[in-house]
């Protein structure tokens, strides 16, 4: 898996804890994800290097400004592109393991093409 991509993966990850519990920690990131806590502490430190996220002194993980729009719109993507395959006759789990493939090489330009359509059709 490309850096890219797995720093998308935590950010939306993170994302869907934090909606469901207050604090989320990394040992939280390595349980939902089924990764080692090595592995989750790596890519913490580079998300924080990268400006998407802070650590504060009880370990809990915070979004920046930045970070949150960031994994806001990878949410987006594969909330949009999930709605297309199931649409299309996909069923959920197809559908759900597609979307994570996808929103990770679709260009913006057809993501709002895909947008719009899928928008049209509720």
């Amino acid at each position: 898996m490309k850096y890219r991509e797995s720093e998308e993966m935590y950010l939306e990850t993170l994302l869907l804890l934090k909606r469901r519990q207050t604090n989320v920690h990394s040992i939280d990131l390595a349980n939902e994800l089924s990764y080692s806590r090595p592995s989750v502490s790596r890519a913490v430190g580079l998300l924080q290097r990268n400006g998407y996220i802070t650590v504060a002194p009880d370990g809990v993980l915070n979004f920046t400004p930045a970070g949150r729009e960031k994994a806001e719109g990878i949410y987006e993507r594969h909330r949009v592109l999930t709605q297309l395959l199931l649409r299309a006759g996909a069923d959920r789990e197809l559908a759900e393991e597609n979307a994570c493939r996808i929103e990770h090489v679709i260009t913006d330009e057809l993501f709002q093409v895909l947008k719009a359509y899928v928008g049209k059709e509720e």
